[in-house]
């Protein structure tokens, strides 16, 4: 998708005041913030997270500005999942303290994205280090087999 496309998918009401000259990850590329870097090459740089959950959090993002995944070139996105994949395998031989590894990334304000370039987060995890996830009040009720069916309709015919 364009990104005049992806106007018509979002509401951009909660990241108008957002724009590229004042987005923190352009900064971090341009040189004008400093960065821990793990990796990096043409479409993307992965760095350390100045407010980590635990040591060793990464966060790997395009260079090309992108507000939500669907500005992201679908190339894109694919490789900052692959240079994810190279990182949590890379965490887990470090000496860095990992029993386990999460990815996640947030599109969007209601999903809890509040830099407003997609960014992903890799980082470690291990027993008793205070992070957890918090499912919602309806999480243990399961849908109707209609509902799931109706839902993967209306999603794969967007595909």
């Amino acid at each position: 998708m364009t990104p005049s496309s992806s106007d018509q998918v979002y509401n951009r009401s909660q990241a108008q005041r957002y724009t590229m000259s004042s987005c923190v990850f352009c900064d971090i590329l341009a040189g004008d913030l400093p960065s821990s870097v793990v990796f990096e090459d043409e479409l993307v740089s992965a760095f350390m997270d100045i407010q980590p959950v635990n040591p060793g959090h990464v966060l790997i993002i395009p260079k090309q500005h992108a507000m939500f995944l669907a500005d992201l070139h679908e190339e894109t996105g694919g490789h900052i999942f692959r240079i994810a994949h190279r990182i949590a395998i890379a965490l887990r031989r470090s000496d860095v303290k990992c029993e386990g590894v999460n990815m996640f990334l947030a599109d969007g304000e209601a999903a809890g994205q509040d830099v407003f370039h997609v960014h992903l987060h890799v980082f470690p995890r291990f027993v008793g280090d205070g992070f957890g996830l918090r499912f919602g009040p309806e999480y243990g009720n399961k849908p109707a087999r209609e509902e799931l069916d109706d839902a993967a309709e209306q999603i794969g015919s967007q595909l």
